[in-house]
């Protein structure tokens, strides 16, 4: 296994996102990545266009994240869950990351987020320049990393610090703050896609649930369908009140006044 950092500069011809495998050519490890990775982006997606006006921030989806040049390629790549990246274009040069290559965006992920489908070892392994969890703390160098156990139905943050990733705790609500995204990190109890499990979700600052699209539409719905119940209610009324009018109206008439005067 060479690194790229050994290589005469002659020889140094590093290549892009086209160039590099997309896929290690293994089976996905955990049958939950890809309904919360969806949960996640789509819940979050509104946050980040408001954040960013400019539309500059990527999202990768179980996406290689290149940090050296090895033989093969695909080992020297990890391999988030999800992450995310700030002021950097959502594609390159017109198409779609097949791959986030640090030696060509230099900018690393502001967050990274592992779906443990084992025991959690690989991702705490802080061995140098194999383990998991050195390779972001020491390499990739996202300011946060989150572990999370839908087994043990928690979430572990850590915050990178002078160089060292250091355990989050939580706040009053069970969350874990990320604030440059003006959100928080933390686990839901409720019905997804078919499954009921302890999501990984995120709230904004006021402990309200970020929702995605479907939790919306229904939101939607309910509230059409009270506006509507509160306007039948209101005509039901208008037409008690009419009623009332006219009763009483005929009273004055039999009595020979007038109601109109």
């Amino acid at each position: 296994m060479t690194s790229f950092a050994e290589l005469p500069n002659a020889a140094i011809k590093l290549p892009d996102h086209t160039q590099l495998p997309e896929s290690d050519g293994t089976f996905v490890k955990n049958s939950l990545e890809h309904p919360l990775s969806l949960l996640l982006t789509d819940s979050i997606t509104p946050t980040l266009d408001a954040l960013h006006s400019d539309a500059q921030y990527c999202i990768g989806q179980d996406s290689g994240i290149y940090w050296r040049m090895t033989e093969p390629p695909e080992h020297g790549a990890e391999s988030p869950d999800w992450f995310y990246v700030p002021n950097v274009p959502p594609t390159l040069n017109g198409t779609f990351r097949r791959s986030y290559v640090l030696w060509q965006e230099y900018i690393a992920p502001l967050i990274v987020l592992e779906f443990v489908s084992g025991t959690g070892a690989e991702e705490r392994d802080k061995t140098p320049w194999t383990g998991k969890f050195w390779i972001y703390e020491q390499v990739i160098r996202p300011a946060f990393y989150g572990i999370y156990e839908v087994t043990k139905a928690s979430v572990e943050v850590y915050h990178l610090v002078e160089g060292q990733y250091h355990l989050l705790p939580a706040n009053d609500r069970g969350h874990y703050p990320i604030p440059q995204m003006g959100v928080e990190l933390g686990i839901w109890q409720g019905h997804y896609l078919n499954l009921e499990l302890p999501w990984l979700r995120w709230w904004d600052t006021q402990g309200n649930l970020l929702l995605n699209g479907q939790e919306k539409a229904a939101l939607a719905e309910v509230r059409t369908e009270q506006a509507e119940r509160q306007l039948e209610q209101a005509e039901s009324q208008l037409e008690q009140e009419r009623q009332r009018s006219e009763r009483l109206a005929a009273l004055l008439r039999a009595q020979g006044i007038d109601p109109d005067v």
